[in-house]
């Protein structure tokens, strides 16, 4: 069984503060992720292995986005995303959220 249908899928899109590297302005982009929550239960016609793996599975999310465009007028420059995670777990509802 494929892994993506443990999942169900859907976009979203994060705001995130980022400097552009050519002219050292910050500016705040709007980024787009795929997010991948777990479903409540295993889907029919799994195995024993594919329960072992949906046992195992979290939900995520995963950047789609590699590159950005500088907002200052003058640059306009297209720079990579960098010193940015590109994939972040998320915590169950379930459990309580620790901090």
């Amino acid at each position: 069984m494929d892994e993506r249908a443990f999942y169900n899928e859907t976009q979203t899109v994060k705001s995130a503060e980022l400097v552009c590297p050519f002219c050292r302005t910050p500016s705040k982009q709007d980024l787009r992720w795929l997010v991948r929550k777990k479903k409540d239960r295993l889907p029919g016609g799994a195995n024993s292995d594919d329960k072992a793996k949906f046992q195992k599975a979290q939900s995520y999310m995963v950047l789609l986005d590699d590159k950005a465009a500088c907002k200052n007028l003058r640059c306009r420059k297209r720079f990579d995303i960098s010193g940015m995670k590109t994939m972040a777990f998320l915590a169950d509802e379930g459990l309580p959220k620790e901090g």
